[in-house]
């Protein structure tokens, strides 16, 4: 697993690279989360991405909004948890719930 600063020198990197970036943030969890507060997901345009925010049970998901925010510009707010439908499909059943912000990098 990447550390934050490995998450952001990624997204810098792909940025001076001329690449679209978006970062996810987990701003909130509740309950059992895989990830905490403050864990950071950089996703370039080509889908690519560095870094976790769920240990793995979201990021598909995450991965597809953050390429919905680079192409829009506008950022998202997603969350997942267990009383959530779209969660139990990404796979999120640890009884958590968590909130992740997702923004293009400019």
């Amino acid at each position: 697993m990447n550390t934050d600063e490995e998450v952001l020198a990624k997204a810098a990197e792909w940025r001076a690279r001329g690449m679209d970036v978006a970062l996810a943030t987990v701003v909130r969890t509740w309950g059992s989360a895989p990830r905490p507060a403050g864990s950071h997901m950089a996703v370039n345009a080509e889908g690519e991405f560095c870094g976790s925010v769920s240990g793995g049970c979201v990021e598909g998901a995450v991965v597809d909004a953050a390429r919905e925010v680079i192409d829009s510009g506008e950022g998202q707010q997603l969350t997942f948890g267990v009383t959530n439908e779209m969660a139990w499909e990404v796979g999120l059943a640890c009884g958590g719930k968590v909130a992740i912000w997702v923004e293009r990098v400019s």
